[in-house]
């Protein structure tokens, strides 16, 4: 657990560019687990795709249309959603906004 990062900071974490206005930062991870923060501006697309992480994000700022399997709903800061395994998924920010995702096991293609 000493090679862990246990705490992390507001300004900490360097931002990735994912075109469209979207970015997303790694907050901290584990084998098990990893958190990230994703930004988007207003129309910011998350497009539908499917990962065999379980998923959970957290609204933190804004508005966003949020489509699980064959679920469609609005979701606004303070709110939740889980992206079960394998399960298609994606997000349309409708004014900008921050989403804070967990997955388990932790997204390894996210730390290269």
């Amino acid at each position: 657990m000493t090679d862990t990062k246990i705490f992390c900071r507001q300004a900490e974490g360097d931002w990735t560019d994912l075109g469209g206005g979207n970015r997303r930062r790694v907050l901290l991870y584990t084998d098990e687990l990893m958190m990230v923060e994703f930004a988007f501006e207003k129309g910011g697309i998350g497009a539908l795709h499917s990962h065999p992480h379980v998923q959970a994000s957290y609204v933190a700022e804004g508005r966003f249309e949020v489509t699980v399997g064959d679920l469609t709903e609005v979701l606004v800061a303070g709110d939740s959603f889980i992206a079960p395994s394998n399960v298609v998924h994606g997000v349309k920010a409708l004014e900008e906004g921050r989403l804070v995702d967990s997955f388990t096991p932790h997204r390894a293609d996210f730390l290269s």
